[in-house]
């Protein structure tokens, strides 16, 4: 009985030592009498007993490593402190066990040296403004360096760059110094836009009114042309009203010599120094010598409004005196 109890032990132990289940995303690195035999997929696995040995777990998943925080001197001589994560995943999980000791530490310690290397040929200012750049160039060295391991580097991020606090300081003053200068760029900007709206607001009101104004004027005078039209036409109705009705009056020579000699008094009256009278209206000045005889014994200011007779000579006839007088040209 204790025979059978032992000898069952010893199949199940021997049983544990041969199946071995292997999870998802993770091989097994086997060795057969301390030589490596083969890789071990997911799944279940024979291991041969006292032959066989399982070296190494290895994950195939994306891994992260944190990096400490390390200082490092830039090329302007400023001692910064950068903390980088590292993202990698293994390949081939034979030269990730066999060509290295520790890949985790040998990942670190070169992500360390590479990093003092790149930020030590740059300035302040450049490692602020080129996280891209010395992140691309962080993986690309990185994973050169550690293809021979079975290992790929997917990704390098730098987290965090921390100046000394006196750098940080100046940092803090000049940020505070530059966002001064744009809000006065800014209030600048929004004042001379400001007047420039105000005076093309004055530009355009100007015009407006110019153009109200210059509208006003024009429609003034056309009002005052039809005005003038107007009151022309009404002076030739009736000029031609009173011509028509003397027509009609069948006038004699008598009546027309008359109608002149009242013409020649107005204008004698009149303010004007000189009056021509047309040509054809000489025929009916015959009695101009009666006429100048009427004018004095109407005017006792004879001798400023004189009367010339001017029947005498048929082509020329002039009438003048001196002050006020009246000429009767051809």
């Amino acid at each position: 009985m204790w025979v059978l109890i032992v000898l069952l032990v010893i199949i199940l132990i021997i049983a544990f030592k041969t199946i071995r289940v292997v999870r998802q995303s993770e091989v097994y690195i086997i060795e057969r009498l301390g030589k490596f035999y083969k890789i071990a997929d997911a799944g279940l696995t024979i291991i041969v007993p006292f032959f066989d040995h399982v070296r190494s777990v290895v994950s195939l998943k994306q891994q992260t490593m944190d990096i400490p925080p390390q200082g490092v001197i830039t090329k302007d001589n400023v001692t910064i402190t950068i903390d980088t994560v590292v993202f990698y995943k293994v390949t081939d999980p034979a030269k990730a066990v066999y060509e290295i000791q520790n890949l985790k530490k040998g990942i670190e310690y070169l992500a360390i040296t590479t990093i003092r290397d790149i930020v030590g040929k740059m300035d302040l200012d450049s490692t602020f403004s080129s996280r891209d750049a010395i992140n691309d160039k962080l993986r690309v060295l990185l994973d050169e360096a550690t293809d021979q391991w079975g290992c790929k580097i997917d990704r390098v991020e730098i987290k965090d760059i921390t100046p000394p606090p006196d750098i940080r300081d100046a940092m803090e003053k000049q940020m505070n110094a530059e966002r001064n200068k744009r809000a006065l760029i800014l209030q600048a900007e929004g004042e001379r836009q400001s007047a420039i709206t105000l005076a093309e607001g004055k530009k355009e009101a100007a015009i407006l009114e110019a153009e109200a104004d210059r509208e006003s004027r024009i429609r003034r005078a056309a009002g005052e042309a039809e005005a003038i039209k107007k009151v022309a036409e009404a002076k030739a109705e009736e000029v031609h009203m009173v011509y028509d009705a003397i027509m009609k009056a069948k006038p004699d020579d008598k009546l027309v010599q008359l109608k002149s000699l009242e013409a020649l008094k107005e204008v004698a009256n009149g303010d004007a120094n000189k009056v021509f009278i047309p040509f054809e209206a000489t025929s009916a000045l015959s009695s101009l010598g009666a006429a100048a005889e009427m004018f004095k014994k109407d005017k006792p200011r004879a001798k400023k409004n004189q009367i010339v007779d001017a029947t005498e000579n048929t082509d020329i006839n002039d009438v003048q005196s001196n002050g006020n007088s009246v000429t009767l040209s051809e």
